[in-house]
């Protein structure tokens, strides 16, 4: 922290007090080294970890400019003037949250534009007329295909997390969005590694940029403690997972493939551990309401999948656990990150097993990570130190399945003529798995174990019929 108030740093007064409501009273070193700058209109490539306060190092300009000397008159629909591009829905609905109190506070207005749900709220918004727009790069270029929006009028336009947009492809879109804009619009780029292209984005939309960098590039956290817990078979790592999972705390699981974070997060629901997963696969409505229930305490443990890693911002996450070991190193820090977050404590731990030794020491060595591994079982006392209060058993219910996402787009179970008429459509006239196992007079589907689901409350689970993006 620094002895600088946001006061000395040039903040407004309005914004000043919208942030003591928001219970922050003192700026981090990463708003501290760069709002002097953005606060100027200058240019500014701004490097730091997760969690180090990026967002509000970017909102608070951004929202202080737009309200002051380039307020831009009336709103005008379909016009915004400032431009937030994340790579994924859930960081852009996360930077929305911190940043409308702000926005609120100068009377101005935010909203959210993503893929994945109907366009018809958001085109809406921007035909009511908003001051700034927090999206993600696939719906921006969607939305200027069809005359929707314009970036004629942008004046801040600020890059969060690029490395990750370089990551899933997106560098060409979100060089088509940049040339849309203002040559002479402020641009902010923030990203934890600069490789991967973000260098050529920095070269070609920045001018004359001031480089503020907090930490290291590939430095990890000085208030996270990585942990490795080898287990000697598969079972013994299932009964350590379930032993960690089961403390009061807030915790996030990593798997790598959406299958197994959705089947974990079933049966650790099924042994009285509420849980949700967070991947690909859900729908949108479906990853707000999982994501919501883990913000809000509704459950302790989510599991999710890489390509959610860097959209869950969420504080006081005690313990991060890559059931899965992350293919590459960065994977591990960005996984990491989503503990000790703004200054707090965390705990890592790699659950690893005899098979997988020397891969993780190598990923370890890359990500900058010094660690023994040592060999415990569920009830050893490094294990039980970390697992905290136990949380009390929470029988499931036969409504369990709403948290791990209920039914894919396409997958309903209505038995209406309209209804029927639309699955059989989108299935090209062919039964259902439901519907042929209902004529041939055969049980659906066996659960996890092989055993027939006789008795108990069952959820039919079903191919999507989109792409998740």
């Amino acid at each position: 922290m620094s002895d600088k108030s946001f006061s000395q740093l040039g903040v407004p007064a309005n914004i000043v007090s919208a942030l003591t409501r928001m219970g922050i009273d003192t700026p981090f070193p990463i708003q501290v080294d760069t709002l002097p700058d953005t606060l100027a209109g200058k240019d500014v490539l701004g490097r730091g970890k997760t969690g180090s306060g990026k967002t509000l190092a970017f909102s608070i300009p951004m929202v202080a400019r737009l309200a002051g000397e380039l307020s831009g008159g009336n709103r005008r629909g379909g016009r915004p003037l400032g431009l937030v591009l994340a790579p994924t829905r859930e960081l852009a609905t996360q930077i929305t949250n911190v940043m409308r109190p702000l926005a609120e506070a100068m009377n101005l207005r935010v909203t959210t534009i993503f893929g994945g749900v109907s366009q018809t709220r958001q085109v809406q918004a921007l035909r009511d007329g908003v001051e700034i727009v927090v999206a993600t790069p696939g719906r921006v270029e969607d939305l200027m295909r069809q005359g929707f929006l314009h970036l004629d009028a942008i004046e801040i336009t600020v890059l969060d997390e690029a490395d990750h947009m370089a990551d899933l492809g997106f560098l060409p879109i979100v060089t088509k969005i940049l040339s849309a804009t203002p040559s002479g619009g402020q641009r902010l780029l923030f990203s934890a590694t600069l490789d991967n292209g973000v260098n050529k984005l920095v070269q070609r939309f920045l001018q004359n940029e001031v480089m503020h960098a907090v930490d290291d590039e590939h430095s990890p956290v000085a208030q996270m403690t990585h942990h490795v817990f080898e287990a000697p078979d598969v079972e013994a790592k299932k009964l350590l997972l379930y032993k960690l999972a089961s403390g009061t705390g807030r915790r996030i699981l990593f798997m790598r493939t959406k299958h197994h974070a959705k089947k974990l997060a079933k049966a650790l629901t099924e042994a009285g551990i509420p849980s949700v997963d967070l991947h690909g696969n859900l729908s949108q409505p479906a990853r707000d309401r999982n994501l919501a229930a883990f913000s809000d305490g509704s459950v302790n443990v989510l599991v999710a999948t890489d390509v959610a890693a860097r959209g869950v911002h969420v504080d006081n996450v005690d313990l991060v656990i890559h059931v899965d070991p992350p293919m590459e190193h960065k994977a591990y820090l960005h996984r990491s990150g989503r503990t000790a977050r703004a200054g707090a404590e965390g705990d890592v731990i790699t659950l690893c097993l005899p098979t997988q030794k020397g891969d993780l020491a190598s990923l370890l060595r890359k990500a900058g990570i010094a660690v023994t591994p040592i060999s415990v079982n569920a009830n050893s006392p490094e294990v039980l130190a970390l697992v905290g209060d136990i949380a009390p058993y929470v029988k499931p219910t036969p409504q369990e399945h709403k948290h791990h996402g209920g039914a894919h787009r396409g997958g309903g179970s209505s038995t209406g003529a309209n209804a029927q008429r639309k699955r059989a459509n989108r299935s090209g006239g062919a039964p259902t798995t439901r519907e042929r196992s209902e004529q041939s007079g055969r049980p659906g589907k066996s659960n996890q174990s092989g055993r027939a689901n006789s008795g108990r409350p069952t959820t039919t689970a079903r191919r999507p019929q989109q792409r998740s993006r």
